[in-house]
């Protein structure tokens, strides 16, 4: 039976859920607005991308707090499928994925061929950049890939740490006894309130990268961004728990 922190949990997830749903709409509906390409709903988009963004830090707070009582939770959740559970990092998606769909939806990898945008070339495609863009966007992705790598280290050393001192030996003298002792969860809790600071410091990496993407946009380029992330964050959800019922997960 599912206790009150996991149905919170799950209720919390599901509602971000509906909201992606809701703000995609919203989004889809201002792009034909602007189909033309024209800008000529640029404060309007620049809101819109404003109130996408608070959504995420909405989230990310109520996460946050719920995570107080069962961080673990969040490494590992129940609410999500097998597929999406393959991709986490550190309680949810890595902030550079937020720069690989800049990449993608640019219409081609300029990565492979950045000398040649940062010549002045434009990207034709879904975004259509600006080398100047490009050359904001590489900054950006070198520093987060920067940043992730340190909280990857941070992570690996919380893991590691279950197996080094105190907690190895508690393990030795309390195994028989199968219920762990007041040393035991002090120790516990003092790795649980470990990994809820890492992430914290995840889901902040996160919005920031989210929040610098924008800036870099203009309003309706981050709009395009907005709506194809949370396309992809949808169907892979979806996806996901389609192949956990063929393989008979529920």
């Amino acid at each position: 039976m599912e206790n009150k922190g996991r149905g919170s949990q799950f209720c919390c997830f599901r509602q971000w859920m509906d909201l992606q749903e809701e703000d995609l709409l919203e989004l889809q509906k201002a792009l034909d607005l602007n189909a033309d390409g024209g800008d000529h709903h640029t404060v309007e988009l620049k809101h819109l991308a404003e109130k996408n963004v608070i959504h995420f830090q909405e989230y990310a707070t109520m996460r946050h707090s719920l995570a107080r009582d069962d961080v673990s939770s969040y490494f590992s959740p129940s609410w999500c499928s097998s597929l999406e559970g393959s991709m986490l990092w550190v309680g949810g998606c890595r902030p550079s994925i937020f720069i690989r769909l800049v990449y993608a939806l640019s219409g081609r990898e300029f990565e492979l061929n950045l000398r040649e945008y940062l010549q002045g070339r434009r990207i034709n495609g879904g975004l259509d950049l600006s080398a100047s863009q490009i050359r904001s966007i590489n900054s950006l992705h070198l520093k987060t890939v920067r940043l992730e790598d340190k909280l990857s280290s941070e992570l690996a050393s919380l893991q590691e740490d279950m197996a080094d001192q105190p907690i190895a030996s508690m393990a030795q003298e309390s195994y028989d006894h199968g219920v762990p002792n007041r040393e035991v969860n002090g120790a516990l809790n003092k790795h649980d309130e470990s990994m809820l600071n890492l992430l914290e410091e995840a889901d902040n990496l996160r919005l920031s990268t989210m929040k610098e993407v924008i800036s870099i946009l203009t309003p309706s380029q981050a709009v395009v961004f907005l709506a194809a992330g949370k396309k992809l964050h949808l169907c892979l959800h979806e996806w996901g728990r389609m192949r956990d019922h063929e393989h008979g997960r529920h």
